[in-house]
C-alpha cells in the first residue's frame, strides 16, 4: 500500500476559496463602497445643488423634500425621486452648460 495515494480531501478546496476571496475584493466590495457613497451623497443633497438625473438630465434642486426632490429643468420645475439622481454635478467642468453659462 502506498500512503501518498490518498490526498487531503481539503486541497480541493483551497483554489475554490481562493477564487471567492479575489471575487470578494474586486467585484462585491468595491460595489458595497460605492453604493454607500451614493447613498450619503442622496442624503446630503440640498436647494441650489446642480445634479445629474438616471434620466440624463442637469437639473437644479428647488426644493428638498423627504423622499422626492422639486427641481428646475430649464424653464419648468418638476417633482423627481431622490432615486432618479445618479451623481452630483456641482463641479467647474460642468460650468459651460447653459444654464450655468446664463448665471455666470
Amino acid at each position: 500500500m502506498n500512503p501518498a495515494a490518498s490526498p487531503n480531501p481539503l486541497a480541493g478546496f483551497v483554489p475554490l476559496i481562493a477564487m471567492v476571496g479575489i471575487f470578494y475584493f474586486l467585484v462585491i466590495r468595491p460595489q458595497q463602497k460605492q453604493q454607500k457613497e451614493h447613498e450619503s451623497m442622496l442624503g446630503g443633497l440640498k436647494k441650489g445643488d446642480r445634479v445629474l438625473t438616471s434620466g440624463g438630465f442637469y437639473a437644479t434642486i428647488v426644493n428638498v423634500r423627504a423622499q422626492d426632490l422639486e427641481v428646475r429643468l430649464g424653464e419648468m420645475k418638476v417633482l423627481m425621486a431622490r432615486s432618479a439622481v445618479s451623481k452630483l454635478a456641482n463641479t467647474p467642468e460642468l460650468a459651460s452648460t447653459p444654464e450655468h453659462a446664463e448665471k455666470a
